[in-house]
């Protein structure tokens, strides 16, 4: 049963690994290294993260720079950033390519944290599915080996607890995330 409960305990950390992830592609007015995380660049005939395929600072409080370890590739990259969903326009200079994040407006910004709140809620769902499978699991390995209802009662209460404790890490993510969206 112990191993049951780590399990289902690992999913739901798993869950909350993965909107802190989802979180951190999402810009906040400042220049972060992690929007560019899901951008794949052509390189000789194979998609490469960019992180792969040359160096990426941020020399400004708005400003990526991403300096190819290979010249060639400016325009592969180029052409990869446009095709993204980062919805800013690099410029090249013939050795480095510049993204300028602008201030988001107060629409932007309330349009960020409504996408937060959803992601937010799509994983609280997630949890509670895995909560779900759980109970049922614990139910019928139960069952099986023959263990008393209290014990099953238990179990659940358990799972439960720790399903509370992942919803209040979520909130405070999510409300940690729109506070700073918010801040101009």
């Amino acid at each position: 049963m112990e191993e049951l409960m780590m399990t289902y305990e690992e999913k739901m950390e798993k869950s909350l690994n993965n909107l802190h992830e989802e979180f951190s592609t999402i810009r906040a007015g400042r220049a972060n290294p992690h929007v560019l995380d899901k951008i794949k660049v052509d390189y000789y005939g194979s998609p490469t993260p960019l992180q792969q395929v040359g160096n990426i600072s941020v020399p400004e409080a708005r400003m990526i720079c991403i300096q190819p370890w290979d010249a060639s590739l400016l325009k592969e990259i180029e052409k990869a950033i446009n095709l993204s969903d980062v919805g800013i326009n690099p410029t090249n200079d013939g050795k480095v390519i510049r993204l300028v994040f602008p201030e988001l407006t107060e629409e932007r910004r309330k349009e960020l944290v409504k996408d937060i709140k959803k992601r937010g809620e799509s994983a609280k769902v997630a949890i509670r599915n895995i909560r779900r499978d759980a109970n049922d699991a614990i139910k019928k390995k139960g069952k099986e080996d023959g263990v008393s209802e209290d014990e099953i009662k238990e179990y659940q209460d358990d799972i439960q607890k720790k399903t509370d404790s992942f919803i209040k890490k979520i909130d405070d993510a999510v409300a940690n995330k729109s506070d700073e969206i918010m801040t101009v």
